[in-house]
Order: structure tokens, then sequence, then C-alpha cells
């Protein structure tokens, strides 16, 4: 599967689940873009989505964003679109046969792990495809996190 490219300063983040990294470990990343309408859109420029509690879902031989929340645009009126409808996402077939199989044979999920306008100002979906941490993984992750945090500030009151 493909690799993003880490931090490009082009990409702005709109929503991103960081909870995800915490629960879940990560094994591969793929971008897909995003079947949007124009209010969708508007509302992502303005900043407010939530991916917090949503998931990727395999369904009819395509690849549906569920449960993510994109609230209405004000300005929008009688146009607007439902904050919590299921989203398409854009992957190539072979991209998506790749998903369907880590899902179905190695019991993984996809999680999205961002959602963020790349330089060309389209809208992408940065998904994750993870295994869920048991709950002694997510507790060694934590004490990993707070001795990393304890050693920088140990070497900041050495220098």
């Amino acid at each position: 599967m493909n690799q993003i490219k880490k931090a490009d300063p082009n990409n702005r983040t709109v929503a991103e689940n960081r909870k995800a990294r915490f629960s879940y470990e990560v094994l591969d990343t793929v971008e897909a873009g995003l079947v949007l309408t124009g209010t969708e859109v508007k509302s992502l420029r303005q900043g407010q989505a939530n991916i917090q509690e949503s998931y990727a879902s395999l369904e009819g031989g395509e690849i549906w964003l569920i449960n993510s929340y994109l609230p209405e645009y004000l300005q929008a009126n009688r146009f607007n679109h439902e904050p919590r409808r299921r989203r398409k996402l854009l992957l190539s077939k072979r991209e998506m046969a790749k998903l369907g199989q880590a899902v179905e044979r190695e019991g993984m999920t996809m999680v999205p792990l961002k959602i963020y306008f790349n330089d060309r100002g389209r809208a992408k979906l940065l998904l994750a495809v993870a295994r869920g941490k048991k709950l002694h993984d997510k507790r060694q992750t934590e004490k990993s996190r707070d001795w990393a945090r304890e050693k920088g500030r140990l070497l900041k009151e050495r220098g």
C-alpha cells in the first residue's frame, strides 16, 4: 500500500483522530479521496469535522466512511447535507482489494487517522489498516510516553 509523505507543509489538517494511534496498532496507511457535496467541502474549509468515532467499511465492492461528523454549513439554507451521512472513499481497485483482504482474513480494521486538504486543494482522508491493542499494550504505550516526557524534562533541567 502507498505510504503518505510524512510532514508536507502544504497539507492543511482539518480533523485528526488522535485516539486511534492509542487504541490501535497502525500497520499501514493509504490516502483516499472523499466524495463530498459542496456544502461539506465548505464546512471542511472552515475547519469543522470530527472523525473520532468513525470507521471505514467495505460494502458492495466500495469502501465507505461511516459515522464521521461534518456539521451543516450555516449559509447553505435548504441545500445543506446530512451531518452524519455515509461518505464514499475513492481508492483504486487494487487498493480496495488489499484493504478488503486485510479486513476479511487477518481480522484488522480500517480506521481514519485524519482529513486534510492536499497541495491541490482536494479533501483527502488518511486511512489506516490497524489491529486493536489489548489493555496491556495500551498501558505499555502510556508508560513509554510518560517516560519520554519525563526524560525530556530531566534533560531540560540539566541543560
